[in-house]
């Protein structure tokens, strides 16, 4: 029998919610409903939305997609996308393990066998960044993305854009002509200055600018795509389709849906199919766990549009536990000369230690987003 028997939610270190969901023939499904910042109210969306699956056949994962999305009057936004994605993540784990198959399998079967990843390099000073590099490129890494700036004055100063300028240029003095940089612009730069300096980093060739303006503001990311070569990218936190029609129709290069809070693995398939449409490539947006780490490989290994995957061993906001502390087997994640093989076991890919996550929910963690001000005391996009 697949018939939903149990839901449970897990909030463990540093900053994950994982959710484990159950059938009455004893497969085990996990999925990730991560939500940085809101996990525990993601934690109570999933709570809610139980009462949706328990006692329905956890295979009807189309079915379930969409009264849990559209079963209630107000929709959409992160902490329900988030909820979803988890439970959808999940519902694939054991349809994979009930057919015995990967989940890319039953998307359609594999369109290659190894997805290239990057990681992500810190450094407020040039010479910071060299080293964060050349440390990510002694682990086999043949991409990094990096911060273009901290906070921004709402018109950037000729210093601050010269910083930026400067942390790019030390990138691609390191990694050369055969290796690619991405920069994150994360929303902290008003149009007028992003547009400023985006021809400035032209010469150093970035692999794609992410993130130029906020998503509240993805009716302006056109006049930013007019303005520079390089490609261009948005996405992680724009949730369904119908967000990501705009900035697709203006012209970005690469979409970056997050499949932890764009409705799981359902909705990304989606967005990524509406992307090729438009010439997109897909690049999921994933500074997370293992979980959503595994699922987005598996719609990458069935995805032709399918550019590069990011991943966050080692990165800084891993304090209290690393990707791979959750995962019984930890080589099949583990990536060789910059990118992970195709992962062949049933389902997601990856086994859970339950052990581990139920000790570590005990423990819980109460990660928050950074706050950050201005000099004169308003806030600042972090």
């Amino acid at each position: 029998m697949t018939t939903i028997a149990r839901i449970e939610t897990f909030l463990v270190a540093p900053r994950w919610l994982f959710v484990r969901v159950e059938t009455e023939s004893g497969i085990v499904g996990w999925g990730e409903a991560t939500c940085e910042g809101r996990s525990e109210t993601v934690r109570a969306a999933v709570d809610q939305l139980a009462e949706l699956l328990v006692g329905r056949d956890a295979l009807r994962i189309e079915d379930h997609w969409q009264v849990l999305t559209k079963g209630s009057f107000y929709r959409g936004g992160p902490i329900l996308a988030s909820a979803v994605a988890g439970l959808d993540q999940a519902l694939w784990d054991i349809a994979g393990k009930h057919w015995g198959a990967p989940v890319h399998q039953l998307l359609g079967g594999p369109v290659r066998d190894r997805i290239r990843v990057y990681g992500w390099v810190g450094g407020d000073e040039p010479g910071e960044v060299r080293d964060q590099i050349s440390a990510a490129v002694e682990t086999g890494l043949t991409a990094v993305k990096m911060n273009a700036s901290g906070r921004m004055s709402a018109v950037a100063s000729v210093a601050e854009l010269d910083g930026v300028v400067q942390r790019v240029a030390a990138a691609r003095e390191v990694l050369g002509e055969h290796r690619d940089v991405a920069v994150d612009f994360h929303g902290r730069f008003s149009l007028a200055s992003a547009r400023r300096v985006a021809p400035l980093l032209e010469p150093y060739r970035p692999f794609f600018l992410e993130e130029p303006v906020v998503p509240e503001n993805s009716h302006l990311i056109g006049e930013f795509v007019r303005s520079t070569t390089t490609p261009v990218s948005t996405g992680e936190r724009l949730y369904s389709r119908q967000e990501f029609l705009p900035v697709l129709q203006a012209g970005i290069a690469v979409a970056q849906p997050d499949l932890s809070h764009a409705g799981g693995i359902t909705e990304v398939r989606k967005i990524a199919a509406l992307a090729e449409v438009y010439d997109v490539q897909l690049a999921p947006h994933c500074p997370l766990g293992p979980i959503a780490l595994a699922a987005c490989l598996q719609v990458g290994f069935a995805t032709p549009n399918y550019l590069i995957q990011e991943q966050s061993i080692g990165i800084h906001y891993n304090l209290g536990a690393e990707v791979l502390d959750y995962c019984l087997d930890k080589t099949s994640l583990t990536f060789v000369d910059g990118y992970v093989e195709r992962l062949t076991a049933p389902g997601l890919g990856i086994e859970i230690d339950e052990a581990a996550v139920r000790a570590a929910d005990k423990r819980g963690h109460a990660w928050r987003s950074p706050m950050w001000r201005h000099r004169d005391g308003s806030y600042a996009e972090w």
